[in-house]
């Protein structure tokens, strides 16, 4: 046992979990794998290969926040001395560079709690909805309000705030680094590989799907620390809600009164498609307007998850998980 563990959470990954395990062997001691659910040998893999596999009880219903505390009160069983986590999906696989390095960090500057680094789609030629994921996931180097699944965080300021919220169905893992923040701790992305992950987005379903999951998360993130000053994904939501909701309800109601105020307001998406598509390509983006394509399109289902957490808030019914995945 070394001071570095590591959580692994996944359901029917199939190779993409064999890859992930296989970057991690050898390198963090004690590895907990936490299933929820899987019907594809995962779980059979990891035993044989020296994890400790910790199989979720599917009655509750399954959430990567609740699969990641799981696996934190098993880890700290295993090896109550260790100092870090490295949490990752089962998905992703570890680059051989990155735990020494992220540790190294975690060394030298004890005021942070969690530090992250570049994830990379593996196959971001395959379908244009992977290249999105890749984008998405280019955030700025140097301190960061949060980080993704993938991140190595101290041990003791991941207990100190009591983990991840188990109730989110998404937006879990920036919800913690509020919190963290919140006591004290800061966040930092470092320019270094970290994982390749498999998004295995092939369909415009999926995607749709995705972004709806985003939606939700705004909507909640900004119920819960919405109030200054962290004014959490309150931006956000309101994008959703003007341009995925108000505006397209907006022309619709005009439409019978004035053609001309309907039609004034449906041109507001292709002109902020064209701004957006100006500002990528003067910051480097290779396919600016595809990207401003989606980002405008992402607004609608962005909208119908902010409005399906609200009807559930409304009612006392909670969303259940949003999965773009295939089982």
């Amino acid at each position: 046992m070394g001071k570095l563990g590591a959580i692994v959470i996944g359901r029917n990954e199939g190779d993409r979990f064999r890859r992930c395990l296989d970057s991690l062997l050898g390198k963090a001691a004690p590895i907990v794998y936490v299933d929820s659910g899987s019907t594809d040998g995962s779980i059979e893999y990891a035993s044989e290969h020296g994890a400790d596999v910790l199989a979720l009880d599917a009655s509750v219903p399954f959430t990567a926040a609740r699969a990641r505390n799981a696996g934190f009160d098993r880890l700290k069983e295993l090896g109550p001395d260790v100092e870090r986590v490295m949490f990752v999906d089962g998905d992703c696989e570890v680059d051989a560079e990155w735990l020494p390095r992220a540790e190294r960090y975690l060394d030298e500057h004890e005021d942070y709690a969690a530090v992250c680094g570049r994830r990379r789609e593996r196959y971001p030629g395959a379908t244009v909805y992977n290249y999105l994921c890749d984008v998405e996931w280019d955030t700025p180097v140097g301190d960061a309000k949060s980080c993704g699944g993938d991140a190595m965080m101290r041990a003791e300021a991941f207990a100190a705030v009591r983990g991840f919220n188990p109730g989110l169905i998404a937006g879990e893992e920036p919800e913690l680094c509020v919190r963290l923040r919140g006591a004290g701790w800061k966040i930092r992305r470092i320019d270094q590989e970290m994982t390749l992950h498999d998004a295995d987005v092939t369909r415009f379903s999926q995607w749709w799907t995705r972004m709806r999951r985003g939606g939700h998360a705004y909507a909640e993130g900004a119920a819960m620390h919405g109030t200054p000053p962290e004014r959490h994904w309150v931006r956000e939501s309101r994008r959703a809600v003007m341009w995925g909701l108000v505006l397209p309800i907006l022309a619709i109601a005009a439409s019978p009164f004035s053609k001309g105020l309907s039609l004034a307001l449906l041109l507001l998406y292709p002109l902020n498609l064209v701004r957006i598509a100006r500002r990528l390509s003067r910051a480097g983006e290779p396919r600016p307007w595809t990207v401003a394509t989606f980002l405008v399109l992402s607004k609608f289902p962005e909208g119908q998850g902010w409005l399906r957490y609200q009807t559930g808030r409304l009612t006392g019914s909670r969303s259940k998980l949003i999965e773009y995945k295939a089982p």
